[in-house]
Protein backbone atom coordinates (compact mmCIF):
# COMPACT_ATOMS: atom_id res chain seq x y z
CA UNK A 1 0.00 0.00 0.00
CA UNK A 2 2.52 2.73 0.88
CA UNK A 3 4.91 1.66 -2.27
CA UNK A 4 1.98 2.25 -4.25
CA UNK A 5 1.89 5.92 -2.45
CA UNK A 6 5.11 6.21 -3.06
CA UNK A 7 5.41 5.22 -6.51
CA UNK A 8 2.02 7.70 -7.43
CA UNK A 9 4.23 10.36 -5.46
CA UNK A 10 6.96 10.11 -7.80
CA UNK A 11 4.82 10.19 -10.64
CA UNK A 12 3.32 13.78 -9.86
CA UNK A 13 6.42 14.72 -9.03
CA UNK A 14 7.86 13.92 -12.57
CA UNK A 15 4.61 14.78 -14.34
CA UNK A 16 4.22 18.26 -13.09
CA UNK A 17 7.66 19.78 -14.20
CA UNK A 18 6.76 17.83 -17.60
CA UNK A 19 3.23 19.39 -18.31
CA UNK A 20 4.96 23.10 -16.87
CA UNK A 21 7.82 22.63 -19.58
CA UNK A 22 5.59 21.55 -21.97
CA UNK A 23 2.76 24.68 -21.29
CA UNK A 24 5.62 26.64 -21.35
CA UNK A 25 6.78 25.22 -24.88
CA UNK A 26 3.55 25.19 -26.21
CA UNK A 27 3.08 29.06 -24.92
CA UNK A 28 6.09 30.08 -26.78
CA UNK A 29 5.00 28.43 -30.17
CA UNK A 30 2.04 30.32 -30.28
CA UNK A 31 3.10 33.78 -29.18
CA UNK A 32 6.25 33.39 -32.01
CA UNK A 33 3.36 31.85 -34.32
CA UNK A 34 1.14 34.84 -33.86
CA UNK A 35 4.01 37.60 -33.72
CA UNK A 36 5.29 36.10 -36.83
CA UNK A 37 1.83 35.65 -39.00
CA UNK A 38 -0.64 38.10 -36.92
CA UNK A 39 0.55 41.42 -38.01
CA UNK A 40 1.73 40.84 -41.73
CA UNK A 41 -1.62 39.08 -41.80
CA UNK A 42 -4.26 40.71 -39.90
CA UNK A 43 -2.50 43.87 -39.10
CA UNK A 44 -2.57 42.95 -35.66
CA UNK A 45 -0.89 43.42 -32.42
CA UNK A 46 1.98 41.18 -31.02
CA UNK A 47 1.06 39.28 -28.18
CA UNK A 48 3.18 38.11 -25.13
CA UNK A 49 3.90 34.84 -24.14
CA UNK A 50 1.09 35.42 -21.40
CA UNK A 51 -1.28 36.10 -24.17
CA UNK A 52 -0.24 33.38 -25.91
CA UNK A 53 -0.35 30.80 -23.03
CA UNK A 54 -3.84 32.51 -22.75
CA UNK A 55 -4.86 32.06 -26.67
CA UNK A 56 -3.44 28.28 -26.44
CA UNK A 57 -5.88 27.62 -23.15
CA UNK A 58 -8.94 29.25 -25.21
CA UNK A 59 -8.54 27.32 -27.87
CA UNK A 60 -8.24 24.16 -26.03
CA UNK A 61 -11.62 24.97 -24.21
CA UNK A 62 -13.32 25.85 -27.26
CA UNK A 63 -11.94 23.14 -29.90
CA UNK A 64 -11.17 20.33 -27.03
CA UNK A 65 -13.51 20.70 -24.29
CA UNK A 66 -12.61 21.22 -20.69
CA UNK A 67 -10.86 17.50 -20.57
CA UNK A 68 -12.07 13.94 -19.34
CA UNK A 69 -13.66 11.49 -21.40
CA UNK A 70 -10.21 9.88 -22.59
CA UNK A 71 -9.38 7.95 -19.99
CA UNK A 72 -12.73 6.57 -19.13
CA UNK A 73 -12.99 4.89 -23.10
CA UNK A 74 -10.28 2.63 -21.73
CA UNK A 75 -12.11 1.65 -18.64
CA UNK A 76 -15.69 1.60 -20.21
CA UNK A 77 -13.98 -0.78 -23.06
CA UNK A 78 -12.47 -3.02 -20.16
CA UNK A 79 -16.03 -3.30 -18.28
CA UNK A 80 -17.75 -4.34 -21.73
CA UNK A 81 -15.46 -6.81 -22.94
CA UNK A 82 -15.74 -8.75 -19.27
CA UNK A 83 -19.57 -8.28 -19.74
CA UNK A 84 -19.29 -9.88 -23.32
CA UNK A 85 -17.37 -12.64 -21.81
CA UNK A 86 -19.70 -13.50 -19.15
CA UNK A 87 -23.02 -13.61 -22.01
CA UNK A 88 -23.74 -16.77 -23.43
CA UNK A 89 -23.75 -17.74 -26.94
CA UNK A 90 -27.91 -16.68 -27.37
CA UNK A 91 -27.12 -13.35 -25.61
CA UNK A 92 -24.25 -12.45 -27.40
CA UNK A 93 -26.74 -12.90 -30.58
CA UNK A 94 -29.00 -11.20 -29.28
CA UNK A 95 -27.21 -7.94 -27.98
CA UNK A 96 -26.07 -7.94 -32.06
CA UNK A 97 -29.51 -8.00 -33.52
CA UNK A 98 -30.19 -4.80 -31.32
CA UNK A 99 -27.27 -3.00 -32.49
CA UNK A 100 -28.09 -4.30 -36.14
CA UNK A 101 -31.97 -3.14 -35.21
CA UNK A 102 -30.53 0.01 -33.70
CA UNK A 103 -31.06 2.56 -36.68
CA UNK A 104 -34.51 1.10 -37.32
CA UNK A 105 -37.76 2.49 -36.15
CA UNK A 106 -37.46 0.83 -32.89
CA UNK A 107 -40.46 -1.39 -33.83
CA UNK A 108 -39.87 -5.42 -33.62
CA UNK A 109 -39.03 -6.96 -37.10
CA UNK A 110 -42.41 -8.29 -37.35
CA UNK A 111 -44.74 -7.00 -34.97
CA UNK A 112 -48.26 -8.50 -33.28
CA UNK A 113 -51.31 -6.72 -34.55
CA UNK A 114 -52.66 -4.44 -31.74
CA UNK A 115 -55.84 -4.94 -30.36
CA UNK A 116 -56.53 -0.95 -30.73
CA UNK A 117 -56.20 -1.24 -34.32
CA UNK A 118 -58.81 -3.62 -34.84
Amino acid sequence: MIKKRVRRGVKIALLVPVGLAAAAVFGLIVMYLWNWLAPAVFSAHTITFWQGLGLLILARILVGGLGGGHGDDKHGRRSMMDRWKQMTPEEREAFRQGLRNCGESGEPPNPQPSAAGQ
